[in-house]
């Protein structure tokens, strides 16, 4: 049995609906409508973030092994994989919030013509997902890269926003792979830049971003860094006096233009299509919102910061199609933890129950007797010292027995009753 009175099967499926519906008041209405079975809220609630708890130490545990090559041995990866990963905010308890990391996983798709663009698909996406910092995250990764092969696939594309962190995670998982900025994403600091110089109402904005973009993703991205650059000599602004970009107003124009000129070897779009690889990570903000922001931002949700990763490893598990064969884990670990709280329950009762040890007495040696002792006792026995114990009397563990003259023995009660049987009056 698992921890709690319902039937391992009641308390899987309370789980897995508390892990899908985004509330665990509703989780509870539409597990009792299927099953007939009754629990409270708080009960759905604990037994979904005791068993996310038991799936993230089955994910530690999985990386330790892989760490010291005790693990499995890693899965193949597809001949074009797909990598990228994004952060997403979460409302925590008392009003704060907190960026949760997503890692995507996928195979790239051969690409196709549909509307006289080119569109490359990425199928067969998995998650993982944690609230960790930048290190701990690529390194608690390594449970879902190893799974899908990442390290033993043809080749990896990486699509990304550019951020550092984002770079440390590819070096940690395939430091070869193919780096691509993601086109949405440099589109933004290209109409951020024109905004600034045009105005946000401008009706030459509309135009200019167009073509733009359009230069940017047919021929490259040197006419487009060279066009900002001369936009941004030509049209002098309060940014034509700010800092440098290290220390910079991150809305400045020159700002934006240090970050498309740093990732400029990142953006070579017409390459990358004809190569048949995607140039936008859609499918990690489809990822943020299906894995994350589905069940843990919904509206008036704030949750324990302790319980956010409990939640994030069982979406994984179900957004991933892997709960037939993570959960018989997961149910086992419960199991056994159930276990070592009844052995410590147990352990504890004992030592409450149990009368504290009593000192037995020690007998001290009696010593010597001097000449005094031996003057009053001329038969030499030895003399009985005062700390000595004295031994039992006879008999004193024997069943007690009253005495002759007891009146007991003499109680006309039974004699009666024993006469009147013999002689029933007439």
């Amino acid at each position: 049995m698992l921890p709690g009175n319902l039937t391992p099967h009641l308390h899987e499926q309370l789980v897995r609906t508390g892990v899908w519906i985004p509330s665990f008041a509703r989780a509870v209405e539409l597990w009792a409508s299927f099953t007939g079975a009754q629990v409270s809220e708080a009960t759905a609630r604990r037994c979904t973030e005791e068993a996310g708890a038991q799936g993230v130490r089955l994910q530690e545990q999985a990386v330790q092994e892989l760490l010291a090559s005790k693990g499995p041995a890693e899965g193949v990866g597809a001949q074009k994989q797909f990598l990228s990963a994004d952060g997403a905010n979460v409302p925590l308890v008392g009003g704060n919030w907190t960026e949760v990391k997503t890692l995507v996983i996928g195979e790239v798709q051969p690409a196709f013509e549909r509307h006289g663009e080119q569109v490359v698909e990425v199928s067969k996406l998995t998650y993982f997902s944690r609230h960790a910092e930048a290190e701990e995250f690529r390194r608690a990764a390594l449970v879902e890269t190893h799974r899908r092969g990442v390290a033993t696939a043809g080749q990896v594309g990486a699509v990304t926003d550019g951020s550092e962190w984002l770079q440390g995670l590819v070096d940690y998982h395939r430091r070869d792979a193919l780096r691509i900025l993601d086109f949405p994403h440099a589109g933004e600091h290209i109409a951020a830049i024109g905004r600034e110089v045009y105005g946000e109402e401008s009706p030459v904005l509309p135009s200019w971003l167009s073509t733009q973009l359009h230069t940017l993703k047919h021929d490259g991205p040197s006419p487009v860094l060279d066009d900002l650059e001369r936009l941004l000599v030509s049209h002098p602004g309060p940014w034509a006096h700010s800092p440098p970009p290290t220390d910079a107003d991150p809305d400045s124009p020159t700002t934006h233009l240090a970050y498309l000129q740093k990732r400029a070897d990142h953006m070579q779009y017409p390459a990358y299509q004809a190569a048949g690889w995607p140039i936008g990570d859609g499918a990690t903000e489809s990822a943020n919102k299906l894995v994350v922001e589905e069940r843990l931002k919904g509206s008036g949700m704030h949750w324990a910061l302790r319980h956010v990763n409990p939640m994030l490893a069982l979406r994984n598990v179900v957004c991933n199609d892997r709960w037939d064969e993570t959960w018989p884990q997961i149910a086992a670990a419960l199991r056994q933890v159930a276990w070592q709280r009844h052995q410590a329950r147990r352990k504890a009762r004992a030592e409450c129950s149990s009368p504290p040890p009593t000192a037995v007495p020690t007998a001290r040696p009696s010593p010597n007797p001097g000449p005094t002792a031996l003057a009053s006792n001329p038969s030499r026995e030895p003399v009985r010292s005062q700390s000595q114990p004295t031994p039992d009397p006879p008999h004193e563990h024997e069943p007690h027995r009253p005495a002759a003259n007891h009146p007991w023995r003499h109680s006309p009660i039974g004699r009666a009753r024993f006469q009147s049987s013999l002689h029933p009056k007439l």
